[in-house]
């Protein structure tokens, strides 16, 4: 184990990053935590629209046509729905991880030890809103709530847990509160929960470092996944009104697109969708907003493609009545981040100042904001647009090129934006394109207006 110098971000809303020391603790202090340490497993039954139970399994960096061809992968697309379109929204790991939860990555272009501040909120504050059960499995976690940078294999020392590939523990509004840390667990305790039926409603899962393909391949991998959800697909209690998320952080070549292999599976899914695919546009923020509309929770008023406008998976979106989004991917960019104050100069561009999200907008789950981030930002504008189904940014012109198209409620209206038509440096811009029949073209201003309406 070693000591990693950490950045500590300061928990007022435009705060300029701090500079602290994180020492990691030894193995007899992990040791001793481990034997006292108990696991936090609350459980509900709250009722949503499409599913009571979302669950996301993640493995790593591999090219979306590597994953395709693996025999145990197509075996387990042919359980579910094969997401077709689906996206990571950056490179390298961490901060697709980091976006998952908290719906933006906050320009972070790197794996370091990186801490949110404590007042920016994230998906458990949104279940909270409804008292729906949450928590994550991480593989050989040492210890609930374990906030180190990595935890070795005690026998070979090799990779095992990492604290990069664990979404909630980034966060400090979820590990300064000492209950809600102890719901970020290893997967003992997720045997633990599932023989009690103790399982959350909600649920983050990350293998360790072999089994999610970082340090082996697809075919180890794939064998994993296939072996550990088999068990899982057969559990009445565990497939009950479940949905599943099977999908990789990011692929592995930096000048694709970044599409990655996507599968949903479980019990919610209809036995005549098993075996079919979605071609629908989503990234990582459409399961923030997936589980925002099946259970009428608000959003976090974060980024586009972020859990503000992202498109809603189809089995959502159909017993809610949403329209989602095409979006034109040629000039899409999901290979870099905006600026951000979490950015390293790797990949993005560091800038001091925290996103304010937005306040006042219904968003794609068409339940608000969440009250909390709505008084902490009062009074301040978004500082990009966040109702967009895609990111982009003006001032680095990120995504300026990209349109979407959407089916009018009527059908029959058509509405053509100019390509020099943008919105101000706060929100970003977007250019125009063709009009097809039946569908709205609009840039990123549009879609904005188009989603806070809703």
């Amino acid at each position: 184990m070693k000591t990693v110098a950490a950045t500590l971000l300061a928990a007022a809303s435009l705060a300029r990053a701090q500079v602290a020391t994180v020492s990691e603790p030894s193995i007899s202090e992990i040791r001793q935590a481990a034997a006292t340490t108990l696991p936090e497993s609350p459980s509900s039954d709250v009722k949503g629209v499409a599913f009571n139970r979302f669950y996301q399994v993640w493995l790593e960096n591999t090219d979306y046509e590597d994953v395709a061809a693996d025999p145990n992968m197509q075996w387990l697309a042919s359980q579910g729905i094969l997401l077709t379109n689906y996206y990571a929204v950056t490179h390298p790991s961490e901060p697709n991880y980091c976006a998952a939860a908290g719906g933006d990555t906050f320009g972070m272009d790197n794996d370091n030890f990186n801490q949110i501040p404590a007042n920016v909120s994230t998906v458990a504050d949104l279940l909270d809103t409804k008292s729906i059960s949450w928590g994550e499995y991480q593989e050989h976690m040492p210890f609930p709530g374990f906030q180190g940078f990595n935890y070795s294999n005690q026998e070979t020392f090799d990779n095992d847990y990492v604290r990069k590939h664990n979404p909630l523990v980034l966060y400090d509004s979820v590990v300064q509160n000492e209950t809600r840390a102890r719901q970020i667990k290893n997967f003992t305790d997720f045997e633990n929960d599932l023989s009690d039926k103790k399982l959350p409603q909600w649920a983050f899962i990350t293998p360790n470092m072999t089994n999610d393909v970082h340090d082996t391949n697809i075919t180890f991998g794939g064998k994993w996944e296939r072996s550990w959800m088999s068990s899982l697909l057969t559990n009445d209690y565990f497939m009950n009104d479940s949905l599943i998320l099977l999908t990789f952080d990011e692929d592995d070549t930096y000048n694709k697109t970044n599409r990655v292999y996507s599968i949903l599976v479980g019990g919610a899914i209809p036995d005549n969708l098993k075996g079919t695919t979605d071609d629908t546009f989503y990234t990582h923020y459409s399961s923030i907003a997936s589980v925002s509309a099946n259970w009428g929770l608000p959003s976090l008023g974060r980024r586009s493609q972020w859990d503000c406008g992202a498109n809603i998976f189809e089995i959502v979106a159909n017993k809610t009545g949403y329209v989602n989004f095409d979006v034109e991917i040629t000039n899409l960019r999901l290979n870099e981040t905006y600026p951000g104050p979490e950015s390293a100069g790797e990949l993005s561009k560091f800038s001091p100042t925290w996103p304010v999200p937005l306040t006042d907008a219904k968003c794609s789950a068409g339940n608000g904001i969440l009250d909390i981030v709505k008084k902490t930002y009062a009074g301040q504008a978004a500082t990009y647009n966040y109702s967009s189904p895609y990111p982009w940014d003006t001032k680095a012109d990120y995504n300026t090129k990209v349109t979407v198209t959407r089916k009018n409620a009527s059908n029959s209206t058509n509405t053509t934006t100019s390509s020099s038509s943008a919105s101000s440096p706060a929100t970003g811009g977007a250019a125009a394109a063709i009009t097809a029949p039946g569908f709205t073209v609009m840039t990123g201003a549009l879609v904005a207006m188009f989603a806070y309406l809703l």
